[in-house]
């Protein structure tokens, strides 16, 4: 049995040398870094304790530790080297130097980790959304390693044209897109209101209408369908209630003898504009 009196000596020569020592590590910004000496590992606020980066820390007492200078590249590369790797997806912008990312293939991670599932990736220092990323997990924080540059530059600027045109994410379409990248899209758009399903319930209807001429001034929302209020080109007001899984006209708001359903919201514009001319 250990000597109670032996082990706290040891544990204040280690807090001795604890303090005399310097030590790497990343922090992110009002984060803790960490640091183990003899198996233990200690943690403390950096000072000043808004630094984020990697930095080269010096313990000033127990619970802080002091930035020293910025860590350099070398010594960086050899923190991340032992650290197994992850591609992933740059989805957005979290915080700071933080991003949330997605795995660029499911499959690889599931059988590396067990799960998988987007992830926030620390210290994030160059690359733009969509960007595919080398990333290495420290337990259960991962830290941007490099940007992967073997990867094809191609479908991250296709999301990013599609992401900047509003596109809906179950209309995206270009040769190369896999599910990863159809996920780490819709995750990019889930907070910005122009991609609600709101929003893109009034672009489909508007679009629909400008095929044929008309103009969307309204629509409410009717649990199966939508009452839609429009205009024809020559401004005449108009109210229609159309299908939401199609754009079948369900009531066209003018007597079609019963045939209302034989067209969509494309077409009805015509066939309204087409009565007009014929009451003249």
């Amino acid at each position: 049995m250990v000597n109670i009196h032996t082990l706290l000596n040891h544990l204040t020569i280690q807090e001795v040398e604890l303090l005399n020592q310097q030590f790497l590590a990343p922090c992110v910004c009002n984060g803790r870094v960490r640091t183990k000496l003899s198996n233990l590992v200690y943690t403390f606020r950096p000072i000043p304790h808004d630094f984020q980066g990697w930095g080269i820390f010096q313990p000033v007492d127990r619970a802080h530790a002091r930035v020293n200078r910025m860590a350099d590249l070398p010594q960086i590369e050899a923190y991340l080297h032992p650290l197994p790797t992850l591609r992933l997806i740059l989805v957005r912008l979290l915080q700071g130097q933080t991003w949330l990312a997605f795995p660029l293939n499911v499959s690889d991670m599931t059988q590396r980790w067990g799960w998988a599932k987007p992830v926030p990736i620390h210290l994030v220092t160059e690359g733009s959304a969509f960007d595919v990323a080398i990333a290495r997990p420290n337990t259960q924080t991962w830290w941007f390693d490099t940007l992967d540059r073997r990867a094809d530059p191609q479908p991250s600027e296709f999301l990013r044209q599609a992401f900047q045109q509003h596109t809906p994410p179950e209309q995206l379409r270009f040769k190369g897109l896999t599910p990863e990248m159809r996920m780490a899209y819709e995750l990019a758009t889930q907070p910005l209101a122009e991609f609600s399903q709101a929003e893109r319930d009034q672009r489909r209807l508007a679009k629909a209408l400008k095929v044929g001429g008309g103009t969307l001034q309204h629509f409410s929302n009717q649990e199966e369908y939508w009452r839609v209020e429009w205009t024809t080109a020559e401004g005449q007001p108009q109210i229609s209630a159309i299908a939401k899984s199609d754009l079948t006209v369900l009531s066209s708001g003018i007597c079609l003898s019963g045939r209302d359903r034989d067209f969509d919201l494309e077409s009805l514009v015509g066939v309204i504009e087409q009565e007009e001319e014929d009451w003249i």
